[in-house]
């Protein structure tokens, strides 16, 4: 079996789609929701339910969340509603959808395992930096494609705010927001994580990925700096990993090549 659902829960929408996980790409239309507002379990859950039955694929699920996510339970939301908080997601989820094993995985990790297994990290030894631009900020690092899960660096604080309140996709869509003024920040935040993980790559996906030319001549780093191959299906992608990986209990990972 290689087909498994993928499920991408963002602060502003929500998209499903089935992934052949053994080639890294979508193997149904992509479906597409609002997030609800407010973004509860329950409302949350629903949107998924009905995007999942719009699909029309039997099987295993998996969903990535915007959050720290600890063996299917979220430890933090900060772009959903609060009460999601100790919340086991991935039984919410299955309740809805008549009990389908689901497996749920932070949303970046997601995305990240995805590029590292498929695309634009696959060949990329020592530590690579994956980082989604959307409502907020999202990070995932991989070590020798190894993840370390649930890096919430978005969070860190630089000069007096946290980094997704000045570098996120979300920031950019302010009113009087430049693209010049903008990428300034994202430099100040990529910068950061430099002088924290030396990283050998940055791979930067989420919706503004689609804009890179627009700004990546724009990043002064020491550190390469590429858009994601998968754009904003990455997520999508490393949720079905998650989902195949579940059948297994082996983590997902890339393909060794070496």
């Amino acid at each position: 079996m290689s087909e498994f659902v993928g499920v991408d829960i963002g602060g502003t929408g929500i998209k499903v789609a089935t992934v052949d996980t053994a080639t890294g790409t979508l193997s149904s239309p992509r479906k597409r929701a609002a997030t609800p507002r407010p973004a509860t379990p329950e409302a949350t859950a629903f949107v998924v339910a009905e995007l999942v039955a719009e699909v029309g694929v039997e099987g295993p699920i998996g969903a990535g969340f915007p959050g720290v996510v600890q063996r299917g339970v979220a430890a933090t939301a900060a772009n959903l509603d609060p009460s999601w908080v100790g919340v086991d997601v991935a039984a919410l989820l299955s309740d809805h959808m008549g009990a389908r094993p689901v497996s749920v995985i932070n949303d970046a990790d997601a995305a990240g395992l995805a590029e590292i297994r498929f695309a634009s990290g696959a060949e990329q030894t020592g530590v690579v930096v994956m980082i989604t631009l959307g409502t907020g900020i999202g990070t995932a690092i991989f070590n020798d494609g190894i993840l370390v899960p649930n890096a919430e660096f978005g969070h860190l604080v630089i000069g007096s705010a946290e980094a997704e309140k000045f570098a996120s996709g979300g920031a950019k869509d302010r009113p009087g927001s430049t693209w010049e003024h903008w990428t300034g920040h994202l430099e100040d935040f990529l910068r950061e994580l430099e002088h924290l993980l030396w990283p050998e790559l940055f791979v930067i996906g989420g919706g503004i990925s689609s804009e890179f030319r627009r700004f990546c001549a724009g990043l002064n780093t020491r550190t390469s700096v590429i858009a994601a191959t998968l754009g904003n299906d990455a997520g999508i992608v490393g949720a079905a990993l998650a989902a195949e990986a579940s059948m297994t209990s082996d983590p997902p990972r890339r393909a060794s090549t070496r």
